[in-house]
């Protein structure tokens, strides 16, 4: 059977999720310890602007959600306009993590990479920050010869992560569809060369389901080094990537934060939705959404 969402069944959806809003969270949920963050893309996607952060951890600190997370030049650019420190002071939800797409495959351009991450990973650390999310730059999949560019990966990844590191932060893999580390045999072939003393494991399950991989089975394989996370649920349907809110696709979402809560008392798990034209959802409803998904597993959120 095909997954697909169209825009008909996307609005029953959302009307089935308002009208749920008022329901108690399940008897049989158990308490969970996770405190659940969330990323600014779906905000922001489309077009990836400065000015898109705003309504975005507007959104997250009214929602509740723990944590906040946007992309590094985003961070960089409102630091250098001197009003970051007024919209965090505003919309209290902490920022946490930044996501850093770097060049991995050509050894020549590595210098002027790692000297751009230090500068990001310095001012996300200013801010209170703790993790960058490490994410490979795209390639032409079609011809791609993963083989031929793995020492050139595993090493650029490890270069990366150290440096991100001697700053206190945290860093992480984030394997993406249409990069240099797509499918769950690069994924697995990364991780079980690199240096996870430095470089540890910061998935997208929704992307680890729709490159093929089973996403659950992969977090438990790694879940020892699994420290950060995007929480983002697949159906295949024609809005948003293919993704979905939280609860609606095929991403078995209750055994990887199952593992995650019993493997890692700390982990930082960021909820995350792609953008797309002709949303069926508006942003904030996305979160919604997810939201009620979470607190039907026991998950709670912020109040103040």
């Amino acid at each position: 059977m095909t997954h697909t969402l169209n825009r008909r069944a996307f609005t029953r959806t959302l009307l089935a999720s308002v009208g749920a809003a008022a329901l108690p969270v399940r008897a049989d949920a158990q308490a969970r310890k996770l405190r659940i963050g969330c990323t600014a893309l779906i905000w922001g996607a489309l077009p990836r602007t400065p000015e898109n952060f705003e309504p975005a951890i507007k959104d997250m600190s009214e929602l509740g959600y723990h944590r906040a997370e946007t992309f590094a030049s985003i961070v960089e650019d409102w630091d250098k306009k001197g009003t970051l420190t007024g919209l965090l002071a505003k919309y209290p939800t902490p920022l946490y993590s930044a996501y850093a797409t770097m060049q991995v495959v050509d050894p020549a351009v590595r210098k002027e990479e790692l000297a751009k991450l230090k500068t990001w990973a310095s001012v996300l650390k200013k801010y209170g920050g703790r993790f960058v999310v490490l994410a490979p730059n795209g390639v032409k999949r079609e011809g791609y010869a993963f083989k031929e560019h793995k020492a050139n990966i595993v090493a650029a990844l490890n270069e990366y992560a150290m440096a991100v590191n001697d700053l206190g932060l945290g860093a992480g893999l984030h394997q993406h569809t249409g990069t240099a580390v797509e499918t769950r045999d690069e994924t697995y072939a990364v991780m079980e060369a690199a240096d996870t003393k430095h470089l540890k494991f910061a998935p997208d399950v929704g992307q680890l389901q729709k490159g093929g991989a089973d996403a659950a089975q992969v977090i438990k394989d790694f879940q020892a080094i699994t420290v950060h996370m995007h929480l983002k649920d697949w159906i295949g349907g024609e809005h948003m990537a293919g993704y979905c809110p939280l609860g609606l696709g095929k991403v078995d979402l209750k055994s990887i934060l199952d593992t995650m809560e019993k493997t890692n008392p700390e982990p930082s798990i960021m909820h995350e939705l792609d953008g797309s034209p002709n949303m069926p959802y508006t942003a904030r409803q996305t979160a919604e959404i997810s939201k009620k998904f979470l607190q039907g597993l026991g998950y709670s959120f912020r109040t103040t």
